[in-house]
């Protein structure tokens, strides 16, 4: 408790709150662009840290990565593109809620379920934080492969109606995935002899081509038509129905977010979308979702936040990034002296807890921060769409320039963008494709890793609890929409008539 109180002195000190409102507010902003994600504006502000104490510097890195948290979904309600991967959930029913005119609802109940996601993963943080690090590690190939084999079930099954499209757009997302050198033979796959081609296709172009550029060129023959009149931004406030709606998911989509950020290299992206697969699998209302739903946003933005708390954990105790935020974080540490794994509890406590209790603070500020912009922010919806369009491409170009800063980039983004119009024009989902390319190339790494451990056999995949569960889990996933609609049809046929004639 005494480490407790030192930390909490030292992370109230003026100087410390200070860098946590800088750092969550330039984690706001830079959210908000797309392409620009945490990891990008953790690597611009390391030379910024040389100077700093190692405390303050670790304070100003994690407010800059949970604040990019909140800030990433700000573009997803608004315009329909996600500020980063973890974003990606929000674009779901937040986009069609602004466009029912509930733009200042949507952005209000995102930040709040995010600062009740992080509080709920701080707490998460500080009495759990030793177990889950041991939990963490029992975790080998054959579990990682299993548990992204989850998230793309799980996200395929959100396609209800139409999952024969999902799984389709899927499988173009594992294909998309194998483009670059095999890391494991250095054979060069689908490069095309283009060298700039040799690490693959970043996943943010991707993201930033089908949803970015495609929503503008979908929209691009309704805009003379379009904003004939206001369109209504609604209330900057959420209503009573809404919050009774939204309280339930994001209590649970907290916990879930923090146990999976946990894990190294599964992060806010598959947190946010297996959060929001539970509540349209337990909802009682799952037709609504993807139309607006509340709870629909209210649960992945839970989960993200409280994600980029628990990817802290394997990085303090045990050295291992457990996204490509923290990994970035780590090379600034060492560099600063800090020496993350088990000893530094026992070494430095009092940076561990400093930076625990700046959580706190952090989130505090940032739902200030972010409920204060919803007024300003939703105003970008009453910009004229010969307006707001060439912003938004122009915000996507610079976006991908700043991945690489190749010209290539610009030719992948373009394609992209029109792959997107023709999948929003033959109604295809879009959320398979993009977490397939994600999470494809450690999927197929760790496949192949598990299968050499186990001199080809695929009893590994059944080897542990933890993997039984998974598979189980997996299995549920796809057959429990299958079910669910079955027995509806069912209750439907059953139901006497009205009029009680036989």
């Amino acid at each position: 408790m005494s480490n407790f109180m030192q930390g909490l002195m030292t992370a109230l000190e003026p100087m410390n709150i200070m860098w946590v409102i800088i750092g969550g507010f330039l984690g706001t902003i830079v959210g908000m662009l797309p392409g620009l994600g945490p990891a990008t504006a953790v690597a611009v502000l390391i030379p910024i840290t040389f100077g700093m104490e190692p405390v303050s510097a670790i304070i100003l890195m994690a407010a800059i990565y949970y604040g990019a948290m909140y800030g990433g979904s700000r573009s997803s309600i608004l315009i329909n593109t996600p500020g980063d991967g973890s974003a990606i959930a929000a674009t779901f029913d937040g986009y069609p809620m602004a466009q029912k005119g509930q733009a200042g609802e949507a952005m209000a109940i995102s930040a709040v379920a995010s600062f009740i996601g992080g509080i709920m993963a701080v707490f998460g943080f500080i009495f759990l934080a030793e177990p889950l690090a041991t939990f963490a590690l029992k975790f080998g190939p054959a579990e990682y492969f299993l548990l992204m084999l989850l998230t793309l079930s799980a996200i395929v099954c959100l396609s209800v109606g139409k999952m024969t499209k999902g799984f389709i757009a899927m499988c173009l997302g594992l294909m998309l995935s194998t483009v670059g050198i095999d890391t494991q033979t250095g054979v060069y796959r689908f490069t095309f002899g283009s060298s700039h081609l040799s690490e693959g296709v970043d996943f943010l172009i991707v993201i930033i081509g089908v949803y970015a550029i495609g929503e503008v060129l979908y929209n691009y023959l309704s805009i003379d038509k379009e904003r004939k009149e206001k369109k209504k931004v609604g209330k900057i406030w959420f209503t009573k129905e809404q919050w009774k709606r939204s309280f339930w998911p994001i209590i649970r989509g907290g916990p879930l977010g923090f146990i999976i950020g946990v894990l190294p290299g599964a992060g806010g992206t598959i947190a946010s979308l297996i959060s929001y697969s539970t509540e349209k699998q337990i909802s009682k209302r799952p037709e609504e979702f993807g139309k607006g739903a509340v709870e629909g946003l209210a649960a992945p933005e839970s989960a993200n936040n409280s994600a980029s708390v628990g990817a802290m954990i394997p990085l303090l105790t045990m050295g291992i990034p457990g996204s490509g935020t923290t990994a970035v974080m780590l090379g600034a540490l060492v560099m600063l002296g800090l020496k993350p794994g088990p000893l530094l509890f026992e070494n430095d406590p009092n940076t561990v807890w400093t930076l625990i209790n700046s959580m706190f603070v952090g989130n505090i500020v940032l739902i200030i921060i972010n409920i204060l912009l919803v007024g300003l922010l939703v105003k970008i919806l009453d910009t004229p769409a010969k307006v707001l369009y060439p912003i938004i491409v122009i915000l996507a170009f610079i976006g991908t320039y700043t991945l690489s800063y190749s010209a290539i980039d610009f030719f992948l983004l373009l394609l992209f963008g029109i792959f997107g119009l023709f999948m929003k024009v033959l109604d295809f989902p879009i959320a398979p494709l993009v977490l397939a390319l994600i999470v494809g190339g450690d999927m197929e790494q760790n496949f192949r890793k598990a299968v050499l451990s186990s001199d080809g056999s695929l009893s590994i995949f059944f080897a542990t609890p933890i993997s039984i569960s998974l598979t189980v889990l997996t299995i549920i996933s796809l057959f429990y929409p299958l079910l669910i609609k079955a027995l509806n049809k069912r209750k439907i046929d059953t139901k006497p008539p009205i009029d009680g004639s036989m």
